[in-house]
């Protein structure tokens, strides 16, 4: 399981820690400020410190462990995502909070199964599509792997998470994509699914439909018609994030200060601790701190593309590729979002949100990616 002796410390990517550290360390701050005015502050900021001691410690430990042990044991993987997110299902059993069942109590902290499910579906996948990469366009292949990705995709829609289930879905797609899928189901998948989704769109947006719940697709109209909204406040969220990102301009107006003409000191905005924390980097550090925490977690995601690059085998690439979908479309969709780019929908920005379970899942994730690196291909190799 732990192969000390055979790895090299050349090998290790000391730029995956530093800016992580240096992300963590960003996140901590904002969120330090974004939360100034809330009654909860120190507990919060006392579970990201937990979170982060967690997490690294977990990222430590996941570092030197041979991933090909992880994929050995990608059934029981498996079948633990299924079991937590079966759990939180049980009535009576998880917690629920804003219409969604997503949190399990465990006494002394509350964990969030889907998020540790993103982390689940990569490891599987890249077990199941490695024994199947001589056969990974053949029928049955392709109708396994959509039955197995199938099941906790819909135990996650059911808590209803549906940003989750888009996460996990492009996961997905992008490692059956690296997998070297024929481009003949690519194209097929393609032609099927843009006009499924147009006509599924189309019947969402019926009365009596039950596609979307009733808050999913009142997001939805109104950021498509945001005019015909705007008078029942469902556009509000996101206009006073849009605001507040505007209003930092270059410089920002520094962390923790007191302008009355803050958005953030005026409690216009909401969720600014996990959601829109983008919110808050926008006015507090302005563009240039909101370009620097994007190039950060931009880099993070170019690294691990490059571990994928080199790595020894087709699992080590995809669990690097499965990473990098994940940190970059969580970004992509958390920044979207507060910039009003993207219908109103709840991501943690990566390092940056407040959150336990989000926090140690990436911090797993990315002790496996690390452990692929450390065991690269070599001009030995070639």
């Amino acid at each position: 399981m732990f192969r000390f002796s055979e790895y090299k410390l050349r090998n290790f990517n000391f730029r995956i820690v530093i800016l992580i550290a240096a992300l963590c360390t960003i996140g901590f701050l904002i969120l330090s400020s974004a939360m100034a005015n809330d009654a909860d502050r120190d507990a919060t900021l006392q579970k990201q410190l937990m979170g982060f001691g967690i997490g690294a410690a977990a990222m430590i430990f996941f570092a030197p462990m041979d991933y090909h042990f992880i994929m050995k044991i990608a059934p029981l993987v498996y079948i633990g995502m299924l079991v937590l997110l079966g759990v939180i299902l049980i009535p009576g059993v998880g917690t629920s909070a804003n219409n969604a069942t997503r949190w399990l109590n465990l006494g002394f902290m509350q964990i969030q199964p889907s998020e540790f499910a993103k982390i689940g579906v990569i490891m599987v996948f890249a077990s199941f599509f490695m024994a199947n990469r001589e056969r990974i366009s053949k029928v049955v292949t392709v109708g396994t792997s959509l039955l197995l990705f199938a099941v906790p995709a819909a135990m996650i829609l059911a808590e209803p998470d549906l940003s989750t289930t888009l996460v996990i879905t492009f996961i997905f797609l992008s490692m059956i994509y690296v997998a070297k899928l024929s481009y003949k189901w690519i194209f097929g998948a393609v032609a099927v699914a843009v006009p499924t989704a147009g006509a599924m769109l189309y019947i969402a947006m019926q009365p009596g439909q039950t596609l979307l719940k009733g808050y999913q697709l009142n997001r939805i109209l109104s950021w498509l018609y945001p005019d015909q909204y705007k008078s029942t406040g469902l556009t509000q969220q996101q206009d006073n994030s849009v605001l507040a990102i505007a209003s930092g301009q270059l410089h920002g107006k520094g962390l923790n200060n007191t302008s009355f003409e803050s958005v953030k000191n005026g409690n216009f905005l909401s969720e600014e601790n996990c959601d829109f924390i983008f919110a808050v980097i926008g006015e507090e550090l302005g563009f240039i701190g909101s370009v620097i925490v994007i190039a950060l977690l931009a880099f993070l995601v170019v690294e691990c593309f490059r571990m994928a690059a080199k790595a020894k085998d087709l699992s080590g690439r995809l669990l690097c590729v499965g990473m990098g979908a994940l940190l970059a479309f969580q970004t992509f969709v958390n920044i979207g979002v507060a910039s009003k780019l993207l219908p109103n929908t709840g991501l943690p920005l990566p390092f940056i949100s407040a959150g336990v379970s989000s926090l140690l899942s990436i911090f797993i994730g990315m002790g496996v990616v690390l452990n692929v690196g450390l065991q690269r291909k070599t001009k030995s190799d070639f």
